[in-house]
């Protein structure tokens, strides 16, 4: 019988408790791994790095956990401006000093597979947003530049999974802030069977109606909890 490992994949918690909560029941004790902007745009910024510090995660960091840092939200639309400097501004030193320490990009082996992940891009770690639509071209490329069979990408807030000649290139989607119409917090299973890579995507319902009440009682832009609710 073939041996099958299990590693789940996370991205965009964008400090939704209430989203993450949820995930992490749903993921059980499999490996944790997340692709950046634990903070951001939510109300719960210390409360989800802490968790996820608890749950051991493999991390890296995003766009929003470095302006939250830097407390430099320039190339930010305002209403994101607004909620990074508000989740700055809640950071214990404690977690900002693990912030800090976060990587850009990891690339490690799982079940014997080579996996690479960062946030944006391999070329634009931060910056870069990755769709299929205007990237597949690229797939194969990265994959042989980068000597992986797996790379896991985040910042789109939108899920997909490409199979290629030289291996597989997926986002999770978005824990806390889905874009892809389903409001449901997104995540991914990839399974290593006989050094065979596969990605299963996951969506769990959560307390919407919290994480929304949280945002707005926090004076952060009330557009934000709104647009929980449809997945935008």
């Amino acid at each position: 019988m073939a041996q099958k490992e299990e590693f789940a994949f996370i991205s965009d918690v964008h400090s939704n408790l209430e989203a993450l909560s949820v995930v992490l029941d749903d993921i059980g004790g499999l490996s944790i791994f997340c692709l950046g902007d634990t903070v951001g745009y939510g109300a719960s910024p210390n409360e989800v790095i802490e968790l996820l510090v608890r749950r051991r995660a493999t991390m890296i960091i995003g766009n929003h956990d470095r302006a939250a840092l830097s407390a430099s939200p320039a190339t930010f639309n305002a209403r994101a401006a607004v909620a990074v400097m508000w989740n700055s501004k809640q950071l214990t030193d404690e977690n900002r000093q693990f912030l800090q320490g976060l990587p850009r990009e990891r690339k490690l082996e799982l079940a014997g597979v080579p996996l690479y992940m960062t946030h944006g891009s391999p070329d634009d770690n931060l910056g870069e947003y990755v769709y299929p639509v205007t990237h597949s071209d690229m797939f194969d490329h990265y994959l042989r530049k980068l000597g992986v069979k797996v790379i896991a990408l985040g910042h789109t807030h939108l899920p997909f999974s490409a199979v290629d000649r030289e291996g597989i290139v997926f986002n999770p989607g978005s824990v806390g802030q889905p874009r892809d119409g389903d409001p449901r917090a997104s995540y991914a299973v990839l399974t290593v069977s006989d050094g065979r890579a596969t990605v299963e995507h996951r969506r769990k319902d959560y307390d919407i109606e919290t994480s929304a009440k949280k945002i707005i009682e926090a004076g952060l832009p009330r557009s934000l909890a709104e647009r929980l609710f449809i997945g935008q």
